[in-house]
């Protein structure tokens, strides 16, 4: 009796340690991931793409104090990728000039994660983008196949696609060579989600000016 009561502690012992364990973990993980969000976003924008963008020149100006902020929309995860959406406004302290727009950062299973800037202006055309691209049918072309899609300036692209006029329409996540994901129509919805209320977060920003 007394061995099975102390194997019994025993036991709730080291499944108290466990469950601190994991809990330390996964706070420990969730600093991780917002301090290396920071890093990131607040990163020179070194990216040929990134310059493409007003965005992307205006963070790379010198000579004076640059504030960049951000705020994390929130994540859509494809397989082992995962997309963060995150509102931007950076702001010349000494000119008192402002820029804003959204970073998509790549990340998941790849060794270099990725930061791609969408500039204001282009948030509502990539949203019509993604929206008509869901909702696409057949009926777009009486040829056999189609490609369909939508870039912006950095070379973000959403993509739609078949290569007959049956089964399944295809639908995609582009960048460039180093990025491409196939995804379903909920997760092409859950995404036009996430970019909609970090332009939501901008327009509330922009009206306080």
């Amino acid at each position: 009796m007394r061995e099975g009561l102390e194997t019994f502690q025993t036991a709730g012992v080291l499944n108290s340690i466990s469950s601190y364990w994991n809990k330390a973990m996964n706070k420990s993980s969730l600093i991780l991931l917002a301090m290396f969000g920071a890093l990131v976003l607040s990163a020179p924008a070194q990216d040929t793409n990134a310059l493409k963008t007003d965005l992307g020149v205006f963070e790379t100006r010198t000579g004076t104090v640059l504030v960049k902020g951000f705020t994390q929309t929130g994540m859509l995860t494809v397989g082992t990728e995962v997309i963060t959406v995150y509102c931007k406004e950076s702001t010349d302290i000494s000119a008192g000039r402002k820029a804003d727009g959204l970073a998509l950062v790549l990340s998941g299973n790849r060794p270099v994660h990725k930061r791609i800037l969408v500039d204001y202006d282009e948030i509502s055309p990539l949203l019509d983008g993604i929206n008509y691209l869901n909702k696409i049918t057949y009926d777009v072309t009486p040829l056999t196949s189609f490609d369909a899609s939508f870039s912006t300036k950095s070379g973000f692209t959403v993509a739609a696609y078949s290569s007959q006029r049956q089964g399944t329409i295809q639908e995609s996540l582009e960048y460039g060579d180093e990025f491409k994901v196939l995804v379903t129509p909920y997760q092409m919805m859950q995404l036009s989600q996430l970019i909609g209320q970090a332009k939501q977060n901008l327009d509330t920003l922009r009206s306080q000016k």
